[in-house]
Parts: structure tokens; C-alpha cells; sequence
């Protein structure tokens, strides 16, 4: 029986074009000035030496810091500081009402749903924890935080990495055959079906394919929870 329900973000509980045509251009425009006015920052300039460590820059420049942080973007890199200064962004932009937080309404019936049946809810994301909770916490539908138990970024580990999905249900303190993981991503669902969770792949694009690697779905309204 299905204990916790972990589930992806983009592609799954939000459409990927919120995420990439909303929230990153607007960290794309802001970065570079929000770097250069935070860098004295305790928490930026801590992710700023994380970000010289992962690029293997030596001498601390900000403005080649810069460079590097924008060409991360472009290339749509899961950098652990860059999702983290992202996150500090989007905190101002949803708070100064730039966008409210995409969310798929058979997403958000499902989910209080699944909630008021008693099974634990989490998210795991390879945007940052904060932005997690920005993107659920400023939803049309409002504040939709209380529903979850627990969230987790890539400080667990690579999405497409086994050994995370192992780590997560360790955290959960469940056996992983009692998880089910939500996602549009087959590699992410291949390493979490290694792990021995249970899994769901979210096609919303196209008509699932009841010969695919993982139970395909359009919605989370055809989500049935394996005992």
C-alpha cells in the first residue's frame, strides 16, 4: 500500500512553460544586478564561492561569477548555487506579485486529495528547496505548503541518480516500495524504480503509451495507487 507520494515539479504538478518562460527569464534579467548589490550578502556570497568551486574559477571576479551563472542558465544546468540564487529571486518576484505560481488543477485536487486520505506528500525538484516553496505557496489556488510533509533538491542527489531515490526514502523512513514517484522524466522514474519505488510518468503532451517502461498517465485524475 502506498504510504508517501514524492513528485516532480515541472512537467508534472506545473507546466514546463511557467518555469521557462516565466520564472527563468526573470532570473535571467535580474541576476546580474542582484549578484553585484547581495555579493557582500552572507548567504550570496557563500553561493558565489560555491559557484567559483563548481566552475573552477581560482581568483573570485563577480563579474566573470556573472558570466558563468548566466551561461548556466542558457544551457539549462542543474547547478546546485544557481538554483539556489534563483530562488532568492523568484522570493522577490513573487512577493512584489510579478507571477503567481503554476499549478495544474488536476494537480491540486489530487493532491489535497491524497492529503486528507493520510498519505505523506513531498516534492523533489531540481529547482531549490525555496523555490519548491515559493512556487506551492503562491499558487491561484493559495497557499498549498501545509499539504506537504517534506521537500528535497539536488543537495540529495542528481534526479537521473539511484542512490537519491535511496537517500529519499531513507529521509521519508519508509520501504521505497511504499513511495510512489511522480514525474515526466523517464530517467528520473528508471532511477527511482531501481531504488524500488514505485513510479508514474506524466505525459500531458501526448497519449500514453500502455507499452512504456512505467505507467503512463495525462493527468494526475488517471493516477490509481498501487496496494
Amino acid at each position: 500500500m502506498i504510504k508517501a507520494i514524492v513528485t516532480d515539479i515541472e512537467g508534472t504538478t506545473s507546466s514546463l512553460s511557467f518555469v521557462k518562460d516565466v520564472l527563468f527569464p526573470y532570473a535571467r534579467a535580474k541576476l546580474p544586478d542582484y549578484v553585484r548589490q547581495h555579493q557582500n550578502d552572507a548567504q550570496v556570497s557563500q553561493l558565489i564561492a560555491d559557484t567559483c568551486r563548481e566552475a573552477g574559477i581560482n581568483d573570485i571576479n563577480i563579474e566573470t561569477v556573472i558570466a558563468q551563472l548566466i551561461n548556466w542558465i542558457d544551457e539549462d544546468k542543474k547547478i546546485t548555487p544557481l538554483k539556489a540564487l534563483q530562488g532568492l529571486m523568484w522570493t522577490e518576484g513573487y512577493h512584489q506579485g510579478a507571477f503567481k505560481g503554476h499549478l495544474y488543477t488536476d494537480a491540486i485536487n489530487n493532491l489535497q486529495a491524497w492529503h486528507k486520505r493520510g498519505i505523506a506528500l513531498y516534492v523533489y525538484s531540481s529547482g531549490s528547496v525555496l523555490a519548491q516553496k515559493l512556487l506551492f505557496a503562491h499558487t491561484e489556488a493559495g497557499d498549498l505548503t501545509p499539504l506537504f510533509s517534506g521537500f528535497f533538491d539536488t543537495n540529495i542527489g542528481g534526479k537521473k541518480e539511484t542512490e537519491s531515490y535511496r537517500k529519499i526514502a531513507e529521509k521519508i523512513a519508509l520501504s521505497p516500495d511504499r513511495i510512489l514517484f511522480l514525474s515526466d522524466i523517464k530517467e528520473e522514474l528508471d532511477a527511482a524504480q531501481a531504488a524500488g519505488l514505485q513510479t508514474c510518468w506524466l505525459v500531458r503532451d501526448r497519449q500514453p503509451d500502455a507499452q512504456a517502461e512505467h505507467k503512463q498517465v495525462s493527468s494526475f485524475d488517471e493516477i490509481t495507487l498501487p496496494d
